[in-house]
């Protein structure tokens, strides 16, 4: 069976191999070639050298949009994290109803991204009308509010994959510790945290990955903000390339950007987590 099975891979891994080379690197490859070339369509593309890139760069909307969606993936990073762990550390003691809290706090994140912005702009737009403003005529306005958004569709996930992580860890253990004297904050800290540093670092991966990546919740909930303040990377490109003319290779070279930050930032957390293997 193994013998027929090699023998014949090739012929079942050819479909999907291709339509992956079709569907994935030939547009990736093309998407970087057209990041140096001033372009219509992909038919009439002009070679023009890093032109994109150094206007891309001086692009002042760009450059804050980079920092706006840095501070956000770092504030979003910790609220999501801290009270995913808190729920899941909550919703794994013997209690009555565990099961129905924990499908009350996933429900969100089966809710689209731009269904949510909207409920959330009605929500926001109600509130702050009473003190005679809107969301979208301050970009800290627009930024807290995709924070509570984004935390309140991400947590329920985050705390499922922490609540797998809890129930992982073996019984014997967290009972031997307590024998030993440790206190609860002990056993937090000495034993259960460190035992979920895959889980941690999978949600961790997540939540910032998610955090750079934002754009159909940026899009619905700030629709319509005058000053574009509150443009994160990927609507800042989306409008770029679609929403100023002449400018769609300079939208490409931005996209490229931020395709090699998303890339460093993946690096850096696959560094980090072989580092802390080593360690343990």
């Amino acid at each position: 069976m193994e013998k027929a099975i090699k023998r014949y891979m090739p012929i079942f891994v050819l479909p999907t191999f291709c339509a992956f080379i079709l569907g994935f690197i030939v547009p990736f490859i093309m998407g970087i070639w057209l990041s140096f070339c001033k372009f219509t369509t992909v038919t009439d593309a002009k070679f023009i050298g890093i032109s994109n890139y150094a206007d891309a760069l001086a692009d002042t909307v760009f450059r804050h949009s980079f920092w706006y969606t840095v501070l956000f993936a770092v504030i979003s990073l910790a609220v999501i994290n801290v009270i995913a762990f808190s729920l899941a550390m909550a919703l794994t003691k013997e209690m009555r109803g565990t099961n129905i809290f924990r499908t009350i706090f996933f429900m969100p994140n089966l809710i689209g991204g731009i269904v949510l912005g909207y409920i959330w702009q009605l929500i926001f737009n109600g509130i702050l009308q009473r003190y005679e403003t809107a969301l979208g005529l301050n970009e800290w306005y627009g930024f807290w509010g995709l924070i509570i958004l984004v935390s309140w569709q991400q947590i329920g996930y985050m705390m499922i994959i922490y609540i797998a992580g809890l129930q992982s860890i073996p019984g014997d253990v967290m009972e031997a510790a307590q024998i030993d004297g440790a206190g609860r904050w002990q056993r937090l800290w000495k034993v259960t945290i460190p035992m979920m540093m895959p889980s941690i670092t999978i949600c961790m991966f997540l939540s910032i990955t998610n955090g750079f990546k934002l754009f159909d919740q940026n899009l619905s909930l700030t629709a319509g903000e005058p000053s574009k303040m509150s443009e994160m990377m990927a609507l800042n490109i989306f409008n770029t390339f679609y929403g100023r003319t002449g400018w769609e290779g300079v939208g490409q070279a931005k996209a490229v950007l931020f395709f090699i930050l998303v890339v460093l930032i993946g690096m850096l957390q696959l560094r980090s987590t072989r580092s802390k293997e080593v360690q343990q």
